[in-house]
């Protein structure tokens, strides 16, 4: 995504990229038993840390934007580090992963959708009404009277036995769907995971499922409760030039127009339908929903820039001593946004806490284990990869291409925009209860005398918005935390206090910068402890497992088939 793009998600995240999550719910007090400060004993020391962080964040590697001298300088340096630990070329003999890509820009932007209704015809205006793009790759797609059909929650679940598009031929017609799970507008504790969005409740899969069913177009009813931001998030982010993998690379349907509709807009629509919205919208919350033709017809024209391009991801490999063919992926991702010369002043975006804190903090725990004695039993992958900032791109590339096989591969443990406070008597964890590697965090945090808790808000769906998303939805167990908000030094209310400076002056924008003096007892804690996590599973012969209602157990199941 581009930097104005992004910039205006601030308000929807206070501590990563990607829309990452808010602090963590402190633990109850009772569960707070360390000491009154804790001081890491991590081989490798802060100013290790210290040193590349600021180096990687430097005005010198120019905000790190693909495609850029920033990415050549990134990578190079990154090669170079992993090369003087004394790793080996994690790619099949090469540091570098060359990652393809597509930017698909729309030209139209002054488009309406045009939707025969009701006897007349009601226009949508781009941004103010909807915001829809092409997601197949094609310099111009023509809608002409597509018939609407509201599908609820557009989701098909064979193992909740939940399918909105039974019994229903959706080719060549758009689809009006629902953001998150069935059940989440009447809070139903029974239906999917109650609060706790699954991937079934994320925009992606209900584009991906729509074209699975022949749907020409899908258009997603914005609720901000349900999407977990703001209107003004979808009216930035779609607005310019989209990131994708060639469909060389991955051949799924893909839709020719996807997007949103705000709220107000679908009380319109189904209005001149004669249709009442929220009756209909209750009814998609309950089992035995049947999905509703609109009597409408849409038409538009979408024309579009597509260029190709390429960007790389940087690995690396310390193999394994007895078991080599088996791995822990250590992942984070090298990317930000650039440049922006219409800024005046300071134009660079250094992305220091996102994410050269968790490059950093990559350097920092493959240099731990290069010096490990013994070696580790199983391979260790060190994957920085590319584009985060444009849809996780570098990692589902990683995904499909891995040098070693996704079903060879132990678990993913995914550093994502670490928190530069003090130490936190708390680990939050993003997907809380996904798989058994809470259990190993819980035994490493306890080396420190700290807890781990869940996310504050599992209903948004942090755990799909990282790298870490890929490596699940392959069936890898993937893990995505660090330190939370209560600090053993001033407690939440401090806590709360940096991460909300930190969300709104310097999330995204030119003032993520390095500082000297910056607190780096807490990211030394966290980095110990996900070194721990990771030298625990390398040592060992067990797999740790998805818990049984975690919809990527089955992918795991299946591969080992």
């Amino acid at each position: 995504m581009r930097h104005v793009i992004l910039i205006a998600s601030a308000a929807l995240t206070l501590v990563a990229c990607s829309e990452a999550p808010p602090p963590a719910a402190p633990p109850a007090p009772a569960a707070a038993t360390a000491p009154a400060t804790y001081k890491s004993t991590f081989a490798s020391s802060g100013v290790d840390f210290a040193e590349r962080l600021k180096k990687l964040s430097s005005d010198e590697f120019e905000g790190r934007e693909p495609g850029t001298l920033g990415e050549r300088l990134t990578t190079a340096y990154l090669k170079d580090e992993f090369e003087r630990m004394g790793l080996k070329p994690g790619n099949n003999g090469s540091w570098f992963q060359s990652v393809p890509t597509v930017e698909t820009a729309l030209q139209n932007t002054d488009l309406t959708l045009a939707i025969a209704v009701g006897g007349g015809t009601e226009t949508f205006a781009y941004k103010t009404d909807m915001v829809v793009g092409n997601l197949s790759a094609k310099p111009e797609v023509t809608l002409k009277d597509s018939e609407l059909v509201f599908v609820g929650y557009g989701v098909n679940a064979p193992e909740q036995s939940w399918n909105d598009y039974a019994g229903l031929d959706v080719k060549g017609k758009t689809v009006v769907v629902l953001v998150n799970d069935p059940g989440f507008g009447n809070n139903d504790a029974e239906l999917f995971k109650g609060r706790a969005m699954t991937y079934y409740g994320r925009w992606t899969y209900k584009f991906e499922e729509a074209a699975r069913q022949g749907a020409a177009a899908a258009l997603i009813v914005h609720e901000t409760e349900g999407a977990g931001y703001g209107w003004g998030v979808i009216e930035n982010s779609w607005s310019g030039p989209q990131f994708d993998l060639p469909l060389s690379e991955d051949p799924a349907p893909r839709l020719d127009v996807a997007g949103w509709i705000t709220k107000a807009s679908a009380e319109r629509l189904f209005g001149k339908a004669g249709i009442d919205f929220a009756a209909l919208r209750k009814s998609a919350d309950v089992r035995g929903f049947k999905a509703q033709p609109l009597g409408a017809k849409l038409s538009a024209t979408l024309k579009s820039t597509i260029k190709s391009g390429t960007s790389d991801n940087v690995i690396a490999l310390l193999p394994g001593s007895s078991k080599p063919d088996e791995a822990i992926v250590y992942s984070a991702h090298w990317d930000h946004l650039g440049k922006d010369t219409t800024l005046s002043g300071d134009q660079i975006y250094n992305g220091a806490v996102d994410n050269a804190t968790g490059v950093a903090g990559l350097l920092v725990i493959a240099e731990a284990f290069a010096k490990q004695n013994p070696a580790p039993q199983r391979s260790i992958v060190f994957a920085a990869v590319t584009l985060e900032e444009s849809g996780l791109l570098g990692s589902r590339y990683y995904a499909t291409h891995p040098p070693i096989p996704m079903d060879k591969t132990v678990a993913n443990i995914n550093m994502d925009a670490l928190n530069l406070v003090p130490t936190a008597r708390n680990f939050a964890v993003v997907g809380f209860g996904q798989s058994e590697l809470d259990t190993y965090l819980k035994d490493a945090a306890a080396t420190q005398g700290r807890v781990v808790t869940a996310e504050e808000s599992p209903e948004k769906g942090f755990f799909f918005r990282s790298d870490h998303f890929n490596f699940a939805r392959k069936g890898v167990p993937a893990l995505y935390a660090k330190g939370g908000v209560d600090l053993f030094e001033g407690g939440e209310a401090a806590g709360r206090t940096a991460f909300d400076d930190y969300g709104k002056n310097r999330y995204h924008q030119v003032a993520d910068e390095y500082r000297d003096g910056m607190p780096l007892d807490g990211v030394i804690a966290d980095l110990e402890v996900m070194y721990k996590v990771g030298s625990k599973l390398a040592g060992e012969a067990s797999w740790p497992q998805w818990a049984a209602d975690s919809e990527f157990k089955a992918a795991r199941d299946a591969s080992k088939k």
